[in-house]
């Protein structure tokens, strides 16, 4: 087995992140509508993230980000990737986020439609940070040092895993092979 290095890895992250830049677009777009945008979107960001981040990889290998770089995401004994696997390499991220637009809903609900629209971006999204509860400053740390030590975590073991990937028992791969846990029986 050939193990996906940390500028590999990190290329995928950043072409993972410019896919999903338009959606990034559409609630920038929406928040200057709306400040009750967040709750609309909590639902369907949710629904998103474990899409992205869970169907994908237990379907496909990996993010598109990972399978465009010809990597793939699958068990230590190089096995594919299962479901539950998939979801427990998501599951710190998912928890840290839902919590995080939590926060910045009950900090919007907090502000009135007047002076939301009367805030440009910046100084609205300042106002919000200030109207959320106290803990999502901690909770913003916490998000930060969970990135950064995945990275960090990267540098440091032969085998290249993030913490993620010794949560849920996996590694990333050099190059692709289709999962046959979903692979349809008339294609086989």
């Amino acid at each position: 087995m050939t193990y996906a290095g940390f500028w590999q890895r990190l290329g995928a992250y950043c072409l993972d992140f410019l896919i999903l830049l338009p959606l990034m677009a559409i609630a920038y777009i929406g928040d200057s509508w709306s400040r009750f945008f967040q709750i609309y979107w909590f639902l369907p960001g949710l629904v998103l993230g474990v899409w992205y981040d869970v169907y994908l990889v237990a379907r496909y290998g990996g993010t598109p980000g990972k399978l465009v770089l010809d990597m793939r995401i699958a068990m230590v004994d190089g096995s594919p990737v299962t479901p539950k696997a998939a979801f427990l390499r998501y599951l710190v991220l998912f928890v840290l986020i839902q919590l995080s637009a939590i926060a910045l809903i009950i900090g919007t609900l907090k502000m009135t439609d007047q002076e939301w629209l009367s805030l440009e971006y910046m100084a609205r999204t300042t106002r919000l940070v200030e109207a959320a509860p106290s803990w999502y400053q901690g909770l913003t740390l916490l998000i930060n040092v969970w990135i950064w030590s995945e990275f960090v975590t990267l540098l440091f073991n032969k085998k290249r895993r993030a913490i993620h990937d010794f949560i849920a028992g996996t590694v990333v791969l050099k190059g692709r092979r289709p999962n046959p846990l979903y692979m349809d029986s008339s294609r086989q």
